[in-house]
């Protein structure tokens, strides 16, 4: 049996997003800013996703920029508010547990000048709100704050940071990269000025993204060299791309509870399977509060690198941390801010799951990864050493 657990690295386009988009990739080939009619076919498709995406947020369309993907989305919301409110200020506020798309950007800006608070997380990866407040400053012009973790799934009081920086007059961006297509985001009740999404997160293409920005909010351009996307991000546009974020936005919208429910029943499922048959097994991340399809667990005694390796001589897809971060031989620095050591950290293990996972691809995975866990640690000395003292 094949088990795919990384959604969360990226998804299978849906069949129906893949037939919307084939039809741009194949006869509809003129360029969108064009006047004749293939250009004015082209402007149209990509009018009509944007609609479909405002939708899903509750917005307007004319506040959906496309992208090139979510990382683009945060260099974008963050790069361009800094140098659009240099003069205000040069204060920003992020988190410890940020992805790397928003860190190495604040870190990039902190070269230029900036000062930069990264603020910590408890051991279950949420923030304080009473610190994010006591560390406002006059010069303060953005909160950068991420709507869902990307590795251990933990949800920020995003609703509270939004009241805050709205209150104190800072903009406010979250990256809802891993949110967006499993949360209900309403920008009409939320007051947040940029949201980062990406299209290969919900059974869109890769190569994708969009920024919402909120009407009024000063931002300067990231890319230039056009007048696409209403003279704010220049390039011709991936129009198959869009049109397939465009149709993986409403279906998965029209869709989310049944997804979500489907996806929640499977993680407990699954995580309580784990933590029965395995001992010395953590959880992280919050147990309630976290994305429906997410389940991190760090294993004593075993190093991570081995039991993926294994699970795939199985057909189990599975994560030890971001996929952007794959190559890196150091320990997730999600996991280290939540307070674990170096070596509990490089013991974990990401399964996210997807539309396309049954019960029975979970009775395998529960199946095949004790024996696994079990063979790793049975080489470990410091396992040997826990067994010796119980004797």
């Amino acid at each position: 049996m094949k088990v795919y657990l990384d959604y969360s690295a990226t998804t299978p386009v849906k069949p129906e997003v893949f037939n919307a988009m084939t039809p741009y990739l194949r006869d509809y080939y003129g360029n969108p800013s064009s006047l004749h009619s293939y250009g004015r076919e082209n402007k149209k498709a990509i009018d009509t996703a944007r609609d479909q995406i405002a939708q899903t947020l509750k917005a307007k369309p004319e506040e959906i920029f496309f992208t090139g993907g979510g990382s683009e989305a945060d260099n974008w919301a963050i790069k361009g508010t800094a140098e659009a409110l240099k003069n205000k200020g040069r204060h920003i506020i992020t988190t410890s547990i940020e992805h790397h798309a928003v860190l190495h950007t604040c870190q990039h800006l902190e070269k230029q000048g900036y000062e930069v608070t990264y603020l910590p997380v408890n051991e279950e990866g949420i923030i304080s709100v009473e610190e994010l407040k006591s560390h406002l400053r006059e010069d303060t012009i953005l909160i950068t704050i991420m709507y869902a973790n990307n590795e251990i799934g933990t949800i920020q009081p995003i609703q509270e940071i939004a009241a805050i920086a709205k209150e104190h007059k800072v903009l406010f961006h979250t990256d809802a990269v891993q949110a967006y297509g499993h949360l209900e985001i309403n920008t009409q009740d939320l007051p947040v000025d940029m949201i980062s999404i990406s299209a290969h997160k919900l059974y869109g293409p890769k190569g994708v993204g969009a920024l919402y920005i909120r009407k009024g909010t000063r931002i300067h351009n990231l890319i230039h060299g056009g007048a696409q996307e209403r003279k704010k991000r220049a390039g011709t546009e991936n129009i198959a791309g869009i049109v397939g974020f465009g149709k993986a936005a409403e279906l998965a919208y029209g869709q989310l509870t049944e997804h979500v429910n489907h996806l929640t029943e499977l993680r407990d499922y699954l995580l309580e399977g784990i933590q029965q048959k395995i001992p010395y097994t953590r959880l992280n991340g919050h147990r309630q509060k976290r994305l429906p399809n997410n389940v991190n667990v760090s294993f004593e005694f075993i190093e991570g690198e081995s039991m993926l390796l294994s699970l795939d001589m199985v057909g189990i897809a599975a994560s030890s941390g971001s996929a952007c971060t794959s190559g890196s031989l150091d320990p997730s620095h999600v996991l280290l801010s939540l307070g674990l050591s170096h070596e509990m950290a490089h013991g974990s293990l990401r399964l996210t799951l997807g539309d396309q996972n049954t019960k029975e691809e979970i009775d395998y995975v529960l199946e095949q990864l004790p024996p696994i866990v079990q063979r790793l640690r049975d080489m470990s000395p410091l396992y040997e050493n826990l067994k010796e003292g119980a004797r």
